[in-house]
């Protein structure tokens, strides 16, 4: 499975508590206290930036624009994705208030300084009530054509197939839940798959023919499954992405309440793969409803 080495975040100007996201993401926490929020976010998104440079990650930061308040724009990967065939694709947003996130700009730099063989805007979907929320709705292998995918209000069946069919990929779906019966807003909080190895959280998936179906296709892609538990997944240890840096060192980049719910063994696994980078996010992910994985959007694309 091919790993990024240039990662794309937005800088937050108005981060908050989303009450429309906060239908079906049940990992968000309320809160009051507005301009704390956004100075802490800022906080914790420069020093992420930081901490990633220094372990020579190319980071591309776009600055939020001010008008049209987003509190969760510091999650670009759910309306951007690219792909190493060249292809840069926009998705349907579940909540309106995000819409507003997806910018031309991004769009038209992207094409400037990389090679686009096309852009896919997925967004008519929205009009029907129908999302996809791109890298969070879908855990993609790019090597073998594979998306694994949690049925939720955020990632529609039919939208899907047809991004699938689009790009000549195959779609491994199923259903995940939280420990109260409801669906996972999002597979890249359930799973993360490595170059080598999946975390995923196997209790999620209460169905056992589909638990079963999930677990061949990743052992037949040559990935070492690492289970992890709900309480962990809850602690975002299912959100974690692994990098290669400039030198071509492979680096697993989750938060700090992440590293710190895995067991000794968890870790020792994991850190056979990459070197284990964990970054702390604790307001982004309290009230955002998002970890680290969901703040960068990975750029596949060749350089002009």
């Amino acid at each position: 499975m091919p790993l990024s080495s240039t990662i794309l975040m937005v800088r937050p100007v108005t981060f908050g508590f989303n009450e429309e996201t906060a239908a079906n993401n049940f990992f968000q926490n309320r809160t009051s206290e507005t301009q704390k929020v956004q100075q802490q976010a800022m906080s914790e998104f420069e020093n992420m930036v930081n901490v990633l440079r220094s372990h020579d990650i190319e980071v591309i930061v776009f600055e939020d624009t001010v008008n049209d308040p987003k509190p969760d724009a510091v999650f670009p990967n759910n309306w951007l994705s690219t792909s190493p065939d060249g292809i840069v694709s926009v998705f349907p947003l579940y909540a309106v208030n995000r819409r507003a996130e997806k910018r031309d700009d991004i769009l038209k730099w992207l094409n400037d300084n990389f090679k686009v063989k096309d852009i896919q805007d997925w967004s008519e979907f929205e009009a029907e009530g129908r999302f996809l929320e791109g890298t969070g709705s879908m855990v993609v292998d790019h090597d073998n054509k594979m998306i694994y995918a949690a049925i939720s209000p955020r990632t529609n069946l039919f939208v899907l197939e047809k991004f699938a069919g689009a790009n000549s990929y195959q779609a491994m779906v199923f259903l995940a839940t939280d420990k109260n019966g409801n669906p996972v807003y999002h597979t890249n909080v359930v799973m993360a798959l490595g170059e080598n190895f999946a975390v995923l959280c196997e209790e999620a998936i209460e169905e056992e023919w589909e638990l079963i179906a999930v677990r061949q296709l990743l052992e037949s892609t040559d990935h070492k499954i690492i289970p992890i538990s709900r309480d962990q997944m809850i602690s975002f240890a299912g959100n974690m992405m692994e990098v290669k840096n400039k030198e071509g060192k492979n680096l697993l980049v989750m938060s700090r309440s992440a590293f710190d719910s895995l067991h000794y063994d968890q870790r020792q696994a994991l850190g056979s793969f990459a070197e284990i980078l964990p970054i702390a996010v604790p307001t982004i992910e309290n009230i955002g409803g998002g970890s680290v994985r969901c703040m960068m959007a990975e750029i596949f694309l060749e350089k002009k």
